[in-house]
């Protein structure tokens, strides 16, 4: 999944991001709290963007 259509998956869920680091980015549920960090690949793989979706209640 390309970066770029996670993150917009992840704003349509109401996360938003949290800060930038090195090599991740965190972003944040509004509602829940809960904090996932997002590699800054232009490609993440499957697995792990659906790992990400389902902590942060994106899916």
């Amino acid at each position: 999944m390309k970066r770029r259509d996670l993150e917009k998956r992840l704003r349509i869920a109401g996360c938003y991001l949290k800060r930038e680091g090195g090599s991740h980015s965190l972003w944040i549920n509004s509602q829940s709290g809960v904090v996932e960090a997002v590699p800054r690949h232009s490609e993440v793989k499957e697995p792990l963007a659906r790992k990400i979706l389902r902590n942060l209640g994106a899916e």
